[in-house]
């Protein structure tokens, strides 16, 4: 059973992902969806690299690696795990504070808007790194809101088959499918449901 509850670790990958509150939106308009990847880039860029993510209406995923200890600077006391995870998981909370305040406050809300604590799956071996990729890029169609993966905007699929300038982990990822095309037959033709099922994804 995975542990829905890790705790962030340098130099592991992480599939983290949350959602809203009961049965609000996370973004309602295309200014919702590139803001909240601005204050993702403010806050979580300086602890992680960013390989994969999807945003939806009401959740998202991000597929991370948080960086080796000599890089995390500026965040205090980081000696013992405890502290460093404990630094790592407040820059989480200062993101998605950021962006509920804004949105608070565009929207004429109060409260949160995030379910607390996030979810995060310690990603140990390549084959489920694969599957998480997949996933994670396959989610609107699972929740029938593209017909193809590339139909989506609002997801990292589309950077790994152009060129433009991105903070995604471009090269890493597709070096680990060998090359752009095993990268996009893999996405044509493996089932993410494995994956959902065994790490028991509800969304």
């Amino acid at each position: 059973m995975p542990k829905y509850k890790e705790i962030l670790e340098p130099d592991y990958y992480y599939h983290i992902y949350n959602r809203a509150n009961g049965n609000e939106k996370l973004f309602l308009n295309d200014d919702n969806y590139s803001y909240f990847l601005q204050k993702y880039n403010h806050y979580i860029n300086p602890i992680a690299d960013t390989f994969t993510y999807c945003l939806m209406p009401n959740h998202f995923h991000f597929l991370v690696r948080i960086k080796p200890i000599s890089n995390l600077t500026g965040f205090g006391n980081l000696s013992g795990l405890d502290n460093i995870s404990k630094h790592l998981s407040q820059q989480f909370s200062n993101f998605f504070n950021a962006y509920t305040k804004a949105f608070n406050k565009q929207n004429n809300r109060k409260g949160s808007l995030f379910e607390r604590p996030f979810n995060r799956i310690k990603i140990t071996t390549n084959e489920y790194l694969l599957n998480a990729i997949n996933y994670i890029h396959q989610n609107p169609v699972n929740h029938g809101l593209a017909e193809n993966i590339d139909d989506w905007k609002y997801s990292s699929y589309n950077v790994f088959l152009s060129n433009r300038p991105t903070n995604i982990n471009r090269k890493e990822i597709i070096e680990l499918f060998d090359d752009i095309d095993n990268f996009i037959f893999y996405h044509k033709t493996q089932s993410f449901e494995k994956y959902a099922l065994e790490m028991e994804l509800a969304y």
